[in-house]
């Protein structure tokens, strides 16, 4: 029927409003992620029903209205505000004469424009092929068909039959490639756990200001736009604090209201940053109106990735927007909770760094240890785990040491030393 590779540039848009508050998405947000897409809003057309039609998701009679608005705009493709099942899909392309996609499949389309690394294309395929499964037979009139040709003829694989064979033998694959790559990743976050270095990773609503954000805390050159989904693939860097010490940052996806499942299992080992995280910087747009909104679907996509205990500190972005100053929080607890700064101009780092050094102290213990030469290779064992900041030896071969490591990570070397090592504390730092 149509070509489901082919980009549309010309585009009607149809959002329906429902009485039941969860089933609603946000039009400004839809015209954005068209607007990401590269695809130019001809016209939008609002409904209001008190439930999705079976057959057309609209009416018959707003069916119509849109069908008028295809032709008149001579646009060629339809999206809609909402997720359409399979049929619902087939019956408004055959009565629109024009491709329709939904919103599950302009979000996929956007990632698979912003896909830069061999990891990020795998995961977008395979989140396209998994929303593509149960959606084959739109793209064929006559499915049942059997193959032609010399040898092909007679009892056998349906056109259909054959598709779903390859569609599954291709996701098959990409299980393979993408568990590879886990696998490689996993390895990469142990050693960070071994050299006891903090990782402080960058979660919030999509254009947010992550990357900007990313970009001022490392001096680094994300890409970083005013657009939905403006990064894709994660990045990280090791930055150092003051009065702290090395941290790893993470910039990872944005998140969205009812982020489409089968993108949150493909991107699972990308999201495996932000559930392993030491700290979770929830970057927040200040100036947006529906900013309560955007908090709760990124804590309802962090319960999805079982990353919602994660330490946070909310970051409130672009005070330079809403007419506040840069000022850090503080709970009940005496910690900061909240930081207000400008990533754009720079108007409140240096308090965000001073949170992050706050928060990550909690977790982390500087200790100072007075080794005797027989303990030589528990002097070897925190060397191998980089978390001496500083050494010297005396007269009689005591090695004085100051570390810093978590408290789990100190747990772990007294149950092995079996409380050995805490005879060797001293109560001030010797250095």
């Amino acid at each position: 029927m149509f070509d489901l590779a082919e980009l549309a540039e010309q585009a009607i848009l149809v959002h329906v409003n429902f009485p039941q508050e969860h089933s609603n998405e946000d039009l400004q947000e839809l015209t954005m992620l068209v607007a990401s897409a590269n695809v130019t809003a001809m016209h939008t057309i609002t409904a209001n029903r008190s439930a999705p039609d079976t057959r057309l998701f609209v009416g018959s009679g707003k069916a119509e209205e849109i069908k008028d608005a295809v032709e008149q705009f001579a646009a060629s493709v339809v999206i809609f505000n909402h997720v359409l099942s399979p049929s619902q899909t087939r019956n408004l392309e055959q009565l629109f004469q024009a491709r329709v996609i939904d919103r599950t499949t302009l979000i996929l389309d956007i990632f698979a424009q912003r896909a830069r690394t061999y990891e990020g294309k795998l995961q977008v395929e395979l989140a396209q092929l998994q929303h593509l499964a149960s959606r084959l037979v739109r793209g064929w009139d006559n499915a049942e068909r059997q193959k032609g040709g010399i040898g092909l003829r007679g009892p056998g694989e349906t056109r259909l039959e054959t598709d779903r064979r390859l569609l599954r033998e291709r996701v098959r694959a990409l299980l393979q490639r993408l568990e590879k790559i886990s696998t490689q990743r996993e390895q990469g976050r142990k050693a960070r756990q071994r050299s006891a270095t903090p990782v402080v990773s960058i979660v919030g609503y999509t254009n947010a200001g992550k990357s900007t954000l990313f970009n001022r805390l490392t001096s680094a050159t994300v890409y970083a736009a005013d657009q939905l989904f403006a990064t894709l693939d994660p990045t990280l860097r090791q930055i150092k604090l003051d009065n702290f010490g090395p941290i790893v940052l993470a910039d990872t996806v944005g998140f969205i209201r009812h982020l489409p499942h089968n993108l949150v299992a493909a991107f699972k080992s990308t999201l495996q940053e932000t559930r392993d995280a030491d700290l979770q910087l929830h970057v927040i747009d200040g100036a947006d109106p529906r900013k309560e909104d955007n908090i709760a679907s990124v804590q309802q996509v962090l319960t999805d990735i079982d990353a919602a205990e994660v330490l946070q500190l909310q970051v409130f972005n672009k005070v330079d927007q809403f007419g506040q100053s840069a000022r850090i929080e503080y709970g009940d607890d005496g910690l900061p909770r909240a930081v207000y700064l400008s990533a754009l101009t720079g108007e409140g780092m240096l308090l965000l760094q001073q949170a992050i050094a706050n928060l990550l102290s909690v977790e982390h213990l500087q200790l100072s240890l007075a080794l005797p030469p027989q303990c030589a290779a528990w002097r070897a064992k925190l060397h191998e785990q980089q978390v001496i900041s500083a050494e010297r030896f005396d007269e009689q071969g005591t090695c004085w040491l100051d570390i810093r490591l978590s408290v789990a990570q100190w747990a772990r070397m007294l149950k092995q030393s079996d409380g050995e090592l805490e005879n060797y504390i001293v109560i001030a730092p010797v250095i």
